[in-house]
């Protein structure tokens, strides 16, 4: 299984060379699905997600999308308030938080933008339990991926005040239902980094994983442009699951892989 992470592409802002090589890539890399977690366009205006359809028309797999803070319109107040998901709802369709499921994969999306914030992310009592309960109820043999647009970890104390609302509650109990990795983005810094259940470290482990900007000209300092191809596969009745991160080279005008980071799934 090889699945497609793009987070914050920011249609408005994307890099023509960059976009032209994420699609090269996309198509080279025999995808089952490419998980889009938000920040898609830069405004949320009409022609952003036209450029961000007509791009997901030429990606080679199905494509399952959760909104981010800045595809909520930020300028027009009346959209905001009244119908702040009306442009993402007619190019990727009314749910807002989409699953996807094959024999080797699960993908429960969550959306935590609130319209009523400007860009810090939410999440509810209802949805984590939505979402364990989902997670429970997934086969032994699927990899069990959570996509939100916020992230739940911070390698960098510039981030914390980035952290998703509602994540002491969430993650804890997400893990314990099942979770084996969680990716978002917002906030263009990509690492894999262990995420823990109720009895901490001394219980069980799953692993969350950030995405770069994937074509915007907004990176961050020295970051370049970059996506994470996540693989999975069972070999001898262990799974196998590995984050591969892919910098965008602008000498070579490629995405290339930068960094393996393998993955142990908790199976108790």
């Amino acid at each position: 299984m090889r699945a497609l992470q793009i987070s914050d592409p920011h249609f408005g802002t994307e890099q023509p060379e960059v976009l032209d090589a994420l699609l090269h890539m996309a198509k080279t890399q025999d995808l089952e699905v490419v998980l889009l977690s938000g920040d898609i366009t830069q405004r949320a205006r009409r022609s952003q997600f036209d450029a961000a359809r007509a791009f997901v028309a030429k990606l080679p797999c199905p494509v399952v999308a959760v909104p981010g803070n800045h595809d909520i319109p930020l300028f027009n107040l009346a959209a905001r308030f009244t119908d702040p998901y009306g442009n993402y709802r007619r190019v990727f369709g009314p749910d807002l938080e989409p699953q996807f499921e094959s024999e080797s994969l699960l993908v429960i999306g969550v959306n935590t933008t609130r319209a009523s914030r400007h860009k810090d992310g939410e999440v509810s009592a209802e949805q984590v339990a939505r979402v364990a309960e989902r997670l429970r109820s997934a086969r032994p043999e699927q990899l069990r991926v959570v996509m939100q647009h916020h992230p739940v970890k911070a390698v960098s104390e510039s981030d914390v005040s980035n952290l998703l609302i509602g994540r002491e509650q969430a993650v804890p109990i997400w893990v314990d239902a099942g979770l084996d990795l969680l990716i978002g983005g917002h906030i263009h810094l990509p690492y894999v980094w262990p995420i823990h259940g109720q009895a901490g470290e001394s219980g069980r482990r799953a692993w969350t994983a950030q995405a770069g900007t994937a074509v915007s000209d907004r990176v961050r300092g020295d970051v370049p442009n970059s996506v994470n191809l996540i693989t999975h596969h069972m070999r001898d009745g262990q799974h196998c699951c590995a984050v591969e991160r892919w910098d965008y080279s602008a000498e070579s005008m490629t995405f290339t892989q930068v960094l393996v980071t393998d993955m142990e799934l908790d199976r108790r």
